[in-house]
C-alpha cells in the first residue's frame, strides 16, 4: 500500500541555545540546575506589565553561526514579532519570535536518503524566539515552572523535501551533530533541549500536489521522530484508502501506545495574529560583524569526513561514524597521533570494542576512563603481536574499569602472546587427542571445523598463543593425520 503513496516530510527543529542568560532578560538560562521551581525568574520572563525585553547578544551570535553552518543567507535587517496564543506555559499570552524577517534564510543541508544516495534539503529559515515555561500535569491540576520561560530558542525550519522516514532521520541527526560541533546546543533530547516537530503528508506516487499535512509536536528522541512519522504516514494512507480526507491538525505522540493523538486544530500564521514587537527595535547586523562570526566556524562534520577519507584512507561510512560526534573525531585523531598503527586499525578498535562498551554502559565518551595515549599503546601491542586480539579486549576493559598501564596489566595477568612453537605444539597435540570426533570430521572434508579447533587451542593456551603460528601448526598436525 505504501508504494502507491509518497510521504512528504518537513521538520521544525527547536534547539535551546547555550547562553548564560535568557533571551530577553538577565535571569540564568541554566534552568536544569535551579534550586527549585520559579527561582530563575524576573518581571521580564514572567510577563509582568511594564517589563521591557533586551536582546541577548550571545544568542544572536550563536544563531548567526548556525545560519552560516547551514549555508543560509544572514539577513542584515531582521525583526522580532509577537506570536499571540494563550496557554498556561506562555506567561505573556504571546511569544516574542521572528516571523517575516528572520535572522537567516534560504539555506540547505546535504544528506543521504533511504537508498544512501545524496540529496539536498532546503532550509527555509532559522529564527530566534523564547522558550515557554514548563507544565507538570497531575491528576486534576497542572503546575507551572517559569524557570525555562524566556530561554533562547532557535527554530530551524526545512522545506517539505524529505520523502522517507530514513531521510528525515538523516537530516535530524546531521543537524544535531552540527549544533554540537558549534557548541551552541548539547543535543540532550531527553531533557527537551533539542526537540523535533514533523510535518507529514502523503500523496499518490508520481504526483506533484501537496496534500493536507499534520504536525506532530514535541518529539524528543530519534526513536520518537521515526516511529511517529512512520505511524502517521500509514494512518494517512489508510484514511485516503477508505475514501476519507486528512484533517489539518496538531498531533501528539503517545510513545507507550505507539500512536499519534489529536491535540488541536493546526493553526496557520493568521491565527497567531503576528505583529511587530513594539518593545524591540529592528536588529541590524553589520556585514563586517557577520564575517567575524563566520571566522569562528569550526571544521564541520562534512568537511571533517572528507578530510578523514582523504588523509586516513577511510571509507565514507568509517569516516562518518568517527565524525558523528566532535569529541569522538578528536579522540580518534589524538590516538592516531600517538600510535604506530594504521588509521583503519584504530577505527576498528573504536567502532568495535570501544563503542560496544559505550553502548553497554550507557556512558558518554567523556565519562570513560581511557586516555588516548593508553589506547594507542594497547592497539600497538596487539598490532606488534605482544598480545593477542582477545587479550587486548581484556586489557581494554581492565583499563576502562580500573585504570592502569597496558604493559603492567599484561604482565600482571600474564597475557603476553607466546610464539614458542614447542609450547603451542604441545597444546595442539592435547586438543587433537581430546577431540578425535572433530578430527575425523575434518579429515572427512569438513574443513570449517578448524575454527572450532582453533578456539580449543586458544582456550588451552589461555589466549596467549600467536594465532598465526597456532593455525599454521594446527593445519600441519591435521594434515599429518591425513597421511
Amino acid at each position: 500500500m505504501t508504494q502507491k503513496y509518497e510521504p512528504i516530510i518537513g521538520l521544525e527543529i527547536h534547539a535551546e541555545l547555550q547562553t548564560n542568560s535568557k533571551m530577553f532578560c538577565s535571569c540564568s538560562a541554566d534552568y536544569s540546575n535551579a534550586p527549585e521551581p520559579n527561582t530563575f525568574i524576573c518581571p521580564v520572563c514572567t510577563g509582568l506589565p511594564g517589563a521591557m525585553p533586551v536582546l541577548n547578544k550571545k544568542a544572536i551570535e550563536q544563531a548567526t553561526l548556525v545560519g552560516l553552518s547551514l549555508n543560509c543567507s544572514i539577513n542584515e535587517f531582521n525583526t522580532f514579532a509577537r506570536k499571540n496564543y494563550f496557554y498556561p506555559d506562555l506567561p505573556k499570552g504571546y511569544q516574542i519570535s521572528q516571523y517575516d524577517l528572520p535572522i537567516a534564510s534560504k539555506g540547505y543541508l546535504d544528506i543521504l536518503d533511504d537508498t544512501e544516495s545524496p540529496m539536498r534539503v532546503i532550509v527555509r529559515r532559522v529564527h530566534l524566539e523564547e522558550d515557554t515555561a514548563k507544565l507538570s500535569h497531575e491528576k486534576n491540576y497542572a503546575l507551572v515552572d517559569f524557570n525555562r520561560a524566556g530561554v533562547p530558542l532557535l527554530e530551524i525550519v526545512s522545506e517539505p523535501d524529505m520523502r522517507s522516514v530514513e531521510a528525515a532521520l538523516s537530516y535530524a541527526t546531521k543537524i544535531r551533530a552540527i549544533l554540537r560541533y558549534l557548541g551552541v546546543n548539547s543535543g540532550d533530547m531527553e531533557k527537551g533541549i533539542l526537540r523535533f516537530e514533523a510535518n507529514v503528508s502523503v500523496r499518490p506516487s508520481g504526483s506533484s500536489e501537496l496534500r493536507t499535512r499534520t504536525e506532530i509536536k514535541n518529539l524528543n528522541s530519534f526513536r520518537a521522530l521515526t516511529r511517529a512519522s512512520a505511524y502517521e504516514i500509514e494512518r494517512q494512507i489508510k484514511v485516503y484508502e477508505a475514501g476519507g480526507e486528512v484533517v489539518q491538525e496538531t498531533l501528539g505522540w503517545n510513545e507507550a501506545r505507539g500512536v499519534t493523538v489529536s491535540q488541536r486544530g493546526k493553526e496557520d500564521a493568521h491565527d497567531y495574529r503576528y505583529f511587530p514587537e513594539p518593545d524591540l527595535p529592528p536588529l541590524q547586523l553589520d556585514r563586517t560583524w557577520i564575517d567575524s562570526i563566520k571566522d569562528q566556524l569550526p571544521e564541520l562534520p562534512d568537511a571533517k569526513t572528507a578530510r578523514f577519507i582523504s588523509d586516513f584512507k577511510l571509507t565514507p561510512s568509517e569516516a562518518q561514524l568517527l565524525t558523528s560526534e566532535q569529541t569522538l573525531a578528536n579522540y580518534f585523531e589524538s590516538i592516531v597521533a600517538k600510535s604506530k598503527s594504521t588509521a583503519k586499525t584504530i577505527h576498528s578498535w573504536i567502532a568495535g570494542e570501544f563503542m560496544r562498551y559505550m553502548n553497554d554502559s550507557g556512558l558518554a565518551l567523556e565519562e570513560i576512563n581511557l586516555p588516548a595515549e593508553k589506547f594507542a599503546q594497547l592497539i600497538d601491542m596487539v598490532a606488534d603481536k605482544t598480545i593477542s586480539g582477545n587479550s587486548g579486549k581484556i586489557v581494554l576493559n581492565e583499563i576502562i574499569k580500573n585504570g592502569g598501564d597496558p604493559q603492567e596489566i599484561v604482565k600482571a595477568k600474564n597475557l603476553a602472546q607466546v610464539s614458542d612453537t614447542g609450547f603451542i605444539q604441545e597444546a595442539i597435540e592435547k586438543v587433537l587427542s581430546d577431540n578425535p570426533k572433530e578430527v575425523e570430521q575434518f579429515l572427512a572434508g569438513k574443513e570449517t571445523i578448524i575454527q572450532w579447533l582453533m578456539g580449543q587451542v586458544a582456550r588451552a593456551t589461555k589466549g596467549k598463543a600467536d594465532p598465526n603460528v597456532a593455525k599454521e601448526l594446527l593445519v600441519k598436525a591435521l594434515e599429518e593425520r591425513r597421511k
